[in-house]
């Protein structure tokens, strides 16, 4: 896997969120494809694109080994995806896009409550006052809605949801796979979600995972989406955005990600929101309400208040030991 300078990690991660933001608008380009459907082809693209990439990167052997090897961890962190990947898009076609894309930005400050609860890592005091005020922001967002009785975007709020659920889930995973053994411990297999493989083994497990999810996704959603109705315009969008806006960007930020610290790649995948919200008032007409924009900007300020003391001490580190 290549390792990128700085600035072109920094640049591959706002092109991966630029990508990954077109969902919204392209989806409202469709003309027969509902639900379901739209979830089957996006990732049955995806996960044709994504055979062809991981194959021609690091050869078919090695990823088939690693699908009969991964054990029962892979097998949960491709559940996650099959999650994220089936509820981004069933929620699009029941809400608007600044609803679920401010939605889906809940993710780290669930991450971090998840793996308080599961793996005891501590909450600095700015990641609790985070929570809340991503909390008044999304209360902000869809009371509106909730008292005006939109059932319509509430179910797509709640479909939502488990979008971030499963993120955090998924991170939370690869936290615990990466996590350094005691030691003396006995080593790893690398077979059981109890027993931690080695650090680069457990980031093939999870880039194979990708993979796996969009497959399980596919499997899944087939049953309720048939019959299909797609037009030929529909499958030439649906697969753009198994290709384009989701396999290719994903690699992307995989790469970026190894010259990137962890607040810099949180930081930047914000970007998608901001991109996602304009795209589909540009190129759809979907204005967001005024209370969207006004509880969307608490959580967005939250998340970046959480994120950018990590950051400022992260660069502040070198600089002081120069």
């Amino acid at each position: 896997m290549p390792t990128l300078s700085h600035r072109r990690a920094v640049l591959t991660m706002i092109c991966a969120a630029l990508l990954w933001s077109i969902a919204g608008v392209v989806t409202r380009q469709l003309e027969s494809a509902r639900s379901f459907e739209v979830t089957f082809w996006r990732s049955l693209f995806n996960a044709l694109a994504l055979c062809v990439l991981l194959s021609a990167w690091r050869g078919p052997g090695p990823l088939l080994r690693t699908f009969r090897q991964g054990g029962r961890a892979l097998w949960l962190s491709g559940l996650c995806w099959c999650v994220m990947y089936t509820a981004f898009m069933v929620a699009l076609t029941l809400t608007t896009v600044a609803n679920v894309l401010v939605t889906m930005a809940l993710a780290p400050l669930v991450t971090a409550l998840l793996a308080r609860a599961v793996l005891g890592h501590r909450l600095a005091p700015r990641t609790w006052a985070a929570i809340a005020t991503a909390g008044v922001g999304i209360a902000w967002m869809y009371g509106t809605q909730f008292s005006a009785g939109e059932t319509r975007h509430v179910l797509g709020t709640v479909v939502a949801l488990a979008v971030p659920l499963a993120a955090a889930t998924n991170w939370t995973l690869l936290q615990h796979l990466n996590r350094p053994r005691a030691a003396g411990a006995a080593q790893p297999s690398g077979r059981g979600f109890g027993e931690a493989p080695r650090r680069q083994d457990a980031g093939a497990d999870m880039l194979a995972a990708v993979l796996l999810g969009a497959l399980l996704s596919a499997a899944l959603t087939l049953p309720l989406a048939w019959p299909l109705a797609a037009s030929a315009s529909d499958l030439g969008w649906l697969g753009l955005l198994g290709v384009v806006q989701l396999a290719v960007p994903c690699l992307m930020a995989v790469v970026a990600a190894r010259s990137l610290s962890a607040p810099e790649a949180s930081l930047l995948s914000l970007l998608e929101v901001l991109f996602g919200v304009a795209w589909a008032w540009l190129g759809a007409g979907e204005a967001p309400e005024p209370s969207v924009l006004a509880g969307g900007a608490l959580v967005l300020a939250a998340l970046a208040g959480n994120e950018l003391p990590n950051l400022m001490r992260r660069r502040a580190g070198p600089v002081a030991s120069a």
